[in-house]
């Protein structure tokens, strides 16, 4: 299959570096300056499951306009308006456009623009980061992309495409509940990077403070309750499960909302939070503390 990976950073970088790595068709869609660093010094993956260094095929925007079998994107909701424009000249009747974005109203975002059959679910959990000479560093074991069909079904397409996606040194899995999933990465990524960006602290001194503990518990049940009001179908127990997985996280786990800010970089305030609240404000459900969060991250940003 041909592949455009939007993006050659932390996480596009990483992902289709994999790809590439597998022998698989692959091409970079980057901007100019990122494009000459990649041909000067190729894309170096350093990484607990294995380093790597390819010489990657790049594209940019508006150069050799032609379709792709899958375009994977792994932007910042803010850069999704103009990432949409960069893509269409690569954008057929049969491409699947693969989201790794974090949240949900992206998805209509996208339908609006290509149609219903050309956009397919999916989220990703990796820990990477460029460092100073635009190398991707994967540290942590966890380094997966999950995605399907919105409906569920395991189409031709969709098994086409699983097949160009494994036997790599990734982990890529073909979910018939992406949907599900996808809103249980929401709920779990709103409570973790509320609750760090709110402390300003990794998850390890929170859960162990009884107000932070208390922070967390009330976000995601805050949280829930607005999707579960929105017909998510998140499953009955999920907040016990996520509770659970982030009482085992490692002490000193960051979310990556909460490195941007370190970094005084943009964020991703209104996608994740906004939209919720929006929504709470509808159905009248409360929804204290992200209100606090959500303040916090509007504060950061003006």
């Amino acid at each position: 299959m041909k592949i455009l990976i939007v993006g050659a950073g932390a996480v596009g970088g990483y992902f289709g570096g994999r790809l590439a790595e597998k022998g698989e068709d692959v091409t970079f869609l980057v901007r100019e300056r990122r494009r000459e660093q990649l041909e000067k010094s190729g894309l170096s993956i350093q990484s607990v499951h294995g380093n790597i260094d390819v010489k990657p095929k790049t594209v940019v925007s508006g150069n050799n306009p032609s379709p792709y079998d899958a375009i994977i994107l792994s932007v910042k909701a803010y850069q999704l308006e103009s990432v949409m424009d960069s893509i269409e000249p690569y954008v057929g009747g049969e491409t699947m456009i693969l989201p790794l974005l974090n949240g949900m109203s992206h998805v209509d975002t996208l339908v609006d623009r290509f149609g219903e059959h050309n956009v397919i679910g999916g989220l990703c959990f990796v820990e990477s980061t460029l460092d100073s000479e635009g190398r991707v560093v994967q540290s942590s074991p966890i380094h997966d992309v999950v995605f399907g069909e919105r409906s569920g079904k395991k189409t031709p397409r969709i098994l086409k495409l699983q097949d160009a996606l494994s036997g790599t040194r990734a982990s890529f899995t073909l979910s018939e509940t992406i949907i599900q999933e996808m809103w249980h990465k929401y709920l779990f990524i709103t409570t973790l990077s509320g609750v760090t960006s709110l402390f300003r602290a990794p998850i390890g001194p929170i859960r162990e403070n009884k107000i932070g503990l208390s922070s967390i518990k009330n976000t995601l049940s805050e949280a829930s309750a607005i999707m579960r009001k929105l017909g998510a179908p998140i499953a009955d127990d999920v907040e016990a499960k996520q509770l659970e997985k982030l009482n085992s996280m490692g002490f000193e786990m960051k979310s990556s909302l909460q490195r941007d800010m370190e970094k005084k970089l943009p964020i991703e305030a209104d996608h994740l939070y906004g939209f919720l609240l929006k929504e709470a404000a509808k159905y009248d459900i409360p929804a204290q503390t992200l209100d606090v969060i959500y303040a916090n991250l509007k504060i950061y940003e003006s």
